[in-house]
């Protein structure tokens, strides 16, 4: 007997966002018999890099719909995306609304699919920090209330949905699609000339380096604080060069503050995702504020360094290749050091279930074949 297609539409708002739909577009696309999909990019960060390129890269097609509803406040742009999607959910009529991630488009969708009727999945559901002061926390904690489906990467996302009253049948610990993502495009990247990436002769010239993100407005909008972190990763390039590729939001503020960072501190402009991976899947050490690369360092077993007070991320932690060390200038260079006299052997342990098929996990369930 043959079921008819579930119209689903994937939304996503943010580059680290299309990491994330693309495995799963991927795995809808191999059962088109039972799905039809739509892509909407809310626009909520505009990229550059967002070119053809880019999406044939992840093996997706360009986005369906694009509503260029970046800019502004956090209330300004949820209500553009909100106001957008409306409208278009209204033309295409989905029967589910799939988001991922913590940003601003996938509170905005998933509030108005809900009162659209439509149901609504959360990938990358149940991850708590515990700081309500971060709007991803927000973000969060509202989707994985509404969503009527709720996808887990790791334990710790199961343990929060349960005491947050969620019911079993409607959580699924399926994995980590970016950790899906990730195999796909170290399978591209093998059969990709390397020696055309611009940093490829920095990283020759390096040898063994460290690589750098920071972003976070609580890193980088307060001058004592982005101090104090520049003051550190200048004692760690004296003994490892770091290469750092700028967010545009830490630029300005280094130019604002007056901060000016060693010569043996790398500068570039944001990467290309290939290039990039390239560039930190060798490095000897990761020091970053960034949620995503804090579990891709774990799948490839890079040593890892989060400069942040917390993480919603634990897993990372306990089974991972990641260290939590905060924002204290003194803590981040003792941990980069026991970090940098050790050999890299990997994480001991595997995070269960990131073996590159949560995405064919999350069809299944959508398709009625997989019940936990």
């Amino acid at each position: 007997m043959s079921h008819p297609r579930l119209r689903v539409v994937l939304v996503a708002g943010a580059r680290p966002n299309f990491m994330k739909v693309a495995p799963i577009l991927r795995a809808l696309k191999a059962r088109e018999e039972r799905f039809e999909w739509r892509l909407v990019h809310t626009g909520q960060h505009y990229d550059h890099g967002m070119s053809d390129v880019f999406f044939e890269e992840l093996g997706i097609p360009t986005p369906d719909f694009h509503m260029g509803a970046g800019g502004g406040s956090h209330a300004e742009q949820t209500a553009r995306i909100m106001v957008a999607f409306e409208s278009w959910c209204e033309e295409f009529a989905p029967d589910l609304v799939m988001v991922v991630g913590d940003v601003n488009s996938t509170l905005a969708c998933s509030i108005v699919a809900k009162k659209l009727g439509i149901r609504v999945a959360h990938v990358e559901a149940g991850l708590r920090s515990g700081d309500r002061r971060m709007p991803e926390e927000i973000n969060r904690l509202v989707t994985d209330a509404i969503s009527d489906l709720c996808f887990v990467t790791e334990p710790s996302g199961l343990e929060n949905l349960r005491r947050e009253g969620r019911s079993e049948q409607s959580s699924h610990f399926v994995g980590h699609v970016m950790i899906d993502d990730l195999f796909f495009q170290l399978s591209q990247l093998q059969r990709m000339t390397r020696e055309n990436f611009a940093t490829a002769p920095l990283k020759q010239s390096l040898g063994r380096y460290g690589v750098v993100t920071l972003h976070r407005p609580s890193n980088v909008d307060h001058a004592e604080t982005l101090s104090g972190i520049a003051s550190a990763l200048g004692e760690i390039a004296a003994e490892l060069p770091l290469v750092f590729p700028l967010h545009p939001r830490t630029r300005a503020n280094l130019a604002r503050f007056n901060l000016v960072l060693p010569d043996r501190i790398t500068i570039t402009e944001p990467l290309p995702y290939m290039e990039f991976l390239n560039l930190w899947s060798d490095a000897a050490l990761i020091l970053t504020d960034s949620g995503g690369l804090q579990e891709e360092s774990t799948a490839l077993s890079v040593p890892c360094l989060t400069l942040r007070e917390n993480t919603e991320r634990p897993v990372t932690l306990t089974e991972g290749t990641n260290v939590l060390v905060g924002v204290d200038p003194q803590r981040i260079v003792e941990a980069a050091r026991r970090q940098l006299g050790r050999t890299r052997q990997g994480a001991l342990t595997w995070p269960a279930l990131w073996d590159g098929a949560a995405s064919e996990r999350i069809v299944a369930v959508l398709a009625g074949e997989r019940a936990s």
